[in-house]
């Protein structure tokens, strides 16, 4: 049976501690990039959206424009008179 030792003990959270350092080393160098390249990604979807919309807006002011109905007269209300 093995017991645990202080000197192992205290290499393992040494080792813990560095660890922990390196990934938040590395996070506030890679973060930025990382969010960066999010925000790009969801700004080309959102001018996509864009365009696709007001493409399919504009067909379909084109469309409208052969189906206008012809100026017949003016509308006359009726009263009845008793």
């Amino acid at each position: 049976m093995q017991v645990a030792s202080i000197g192992t003990l205290i290499e393992d959270i040494f080792i813990i501690l560095i660890i922990y350092y390196v990934i938040k080393f590395l996070m506030k160098l890679f973060l930025p990039v990382m969010a960066r390249k999010v925000v790009e990604k969801a700004n080309e979807q959102f001018q996509q959206q864009y365009q696709q919309n007001t493409n399919t807006h504009s067909q379909n002011k084109q469309e409208d424009k052969p189906k206008e109905t012809k100026n017949v007269g003016e509308y006359i209300d009726y009263e009845e008179v008793e």
